[in-house]
C-alpha cells in the first residue's frame, strides 16, 4: 500500500475547489431519477394526548381540543420529517396548506 497522504501543512485547497466548481453545475435535470419516488406528506394542524377511556368516549359531534391555538403556524411533514410550517387556506372549496417556512434541520415525528 502506498502513502498518498498529503500534510495538511502541504495542502493548497486544489481538491476543495474542484468539488465546488461540481457541486455548483449541478441542475434539477440531475435529480431526475428521484423525481417518481413516493413520498407521504401530512399537514398537522395540532396534537392531543387521551387515554383509551376519553378516546372511546368521543363520538359524532365531540370535539377534540388541540395544543395550537388559533391562527398559529401548522407543521408540514414528508415521510415523518419535519420540513416546513404553513397556514390553511381555502382552494376551491378544498383545504390547502400554504408554506410559509421552511425548516432546514427537521426533527422526527414523535
Amino acid at each position: 500500500m502506498s502513502d498518498t497522504n498529503i500534510p495538511l501543512d502541504e495542502f493548497d485547497g486544489s481538491l476543495a475547489s474542484e468539488a465546488a466548481i461540481d457541486t455548483d453545475s449541478k441542475t434539477a435535470t440531475d435529480l431526475q431519477p428521484v423525481f417518481d419516488v413516493p413520498v407521504n406528506i401530512s399537514a398537522v394542524l395540532g396534537k392531543a394526548n387521551l387515554s383509551v377511556a376519553q378516546l372511546l368516549q368521543l363520538g359524532q359531534g365531540s370535539v377534540l381540543e388541540l395544543d395550537r391555538k388559533v391562527g398559529e403556524a401548522i407543521d408540514i411533514y414528508v415521510n415523518n420529517r419535519l420540513v416546513a410550517r404553513g397556514e390553511v387556506v381555502i382552494v376551491d372549496e378544498r383545504l390547502g396548506v400554504t408554506m410559509t417556512e421552511i425548516i432546514k434541520d427537521g426533527d422526527t415525528a414523535s
